[in-house]
């Protein structure tokens, strides 16, 4: 459905994103992940059909970017970050407006309005000034100006961005049931939003495609020393000569708790030659808890976070 051949894009003699290649199916909600200034926002310009490339191929339901660029953009919904609205509009009027400018069947505008509406929870906000809605709503309404002209593609660029927790959980089914009209790329860098939303991701680094897939696969490169856990611990002998011996290991720390000892492990540290310590000083292993996601792991060891 959308086919990245071989995408490069140059200013001057700096390469902002070189020789990126992906595809992404049908109704996938797919994240795309990476740094500050690692090329995410130049590749979603390219997609969206703003910015051109300078080589390489962009395909959408067939129809190639350079060569039929009005009929390539015709595909695409795009949310930036900070929403296009016209605030002074209700949320109807608005979302008629952009339906004609981009040319939907003016016969047929009312019913997808009302049916965008639906699907981005704002049907009880439909004849409220956009001026007056929340943050929340607000974004709600920049997703359904995106899809209101039925797009194959729709790019959200952090689309959680400054919402409150309760506000994220709402736009996150939003976004869930906005699947079954598009297919969904979506940037953030709130990884537990990455995590809860998405099916597969593709990871951006130096303007290279550094790693796609699902959570799990991408999991499998990860080894358990990258982890950074949490143990509580008790029964320990002579804790100044085990705690001198695990201090060795790198970025070990650890503070007591009344008659337990909190022991912290922090991310590139030996968790194995941890483990090895603590039974070799027969010391007892109450509770042992991550302290980072299983997307944190990956994304920060892939992007050079562990060494």
């Amino acid at each position: 459905m959308i086919e990245v051949r071989n995408l490069s894009r140059y200013y001057g003699d700096f390469a902002a994103i070189s020789n990126i290649s992906f595809s992404i199916q049908r109704h996938e909600i797919v994240g795309f992940l990476g740094l500050n200034g690692v090329g995410k926002s130049t590749t979603l310009k390219i997609l969206a059909g703003i910015l051109s490339p300078s080589s390489g191929e962009v395909f959408i339901d067939s129809i190639n970017w350079l060569k039929n660029p009005d009929d390539f953009r015709a595909k695409i919904g795009f949310l930036p970050e900070e929403p296009p609205l016209y605030k002074d509009m209700t949320v109807r009027e608005f979302l008629h407006f952009t339906a004609g400018i981009r040319n939907f069947p003016r016969g047929n505008i009312q019913e997808r309005v009302e049916h965008v509406s639906q699907i981005c929870q704002l049907s009880d906000k439909i004849d409220q000034v956009i001026d007056t809605l929340s943050l929340g709503y607000k974004k709600r309404v920049g997703i359904a100006q995106a899809i209101v002209h039925n797009p194959s593609l729709v790019i959200l660029d952090e689309p959680t961005s400054g919402l409150d927790p309760h506000q994220m959980v709402e736009l996150r089914q939003v976004i869930k049931t906005l699947s079954t009209e598009a297919t969904v790329l979506l940037s953030s860098h709130n990884l537990t939003e990455v995590a809860e939303t998405c099916d597969r991701l593709l990871i951006l680094n130096d303007g290279k495609l550094i790693a796609q897939g699902d959570q799990d696969s991408l999991a499998q490169n990860i080894s358990t020393n990258n982890l950074s856990i949490n143990l509580t611990l008790s029964n320990i002998p002579d804790p100044d000569l085990l705690f001198q011996t695990m201090l060795n290991i790198e970025n070990f720390s650890y503070t007591t708790k009344d008659d337990l000892i909190e022991a912290s492990l922090s991310i590139s540290c030996s968790i194995p030659e941890c483990i090895r310590q603590l039974v070799k000083h027969n010391v007892d292993i109450h509770k042992v808890t991550s302290t980072t996601s299983e997307l944190e792991s990956i994304f920060f060891y892939l992007n050079g976070g562990y060494k």
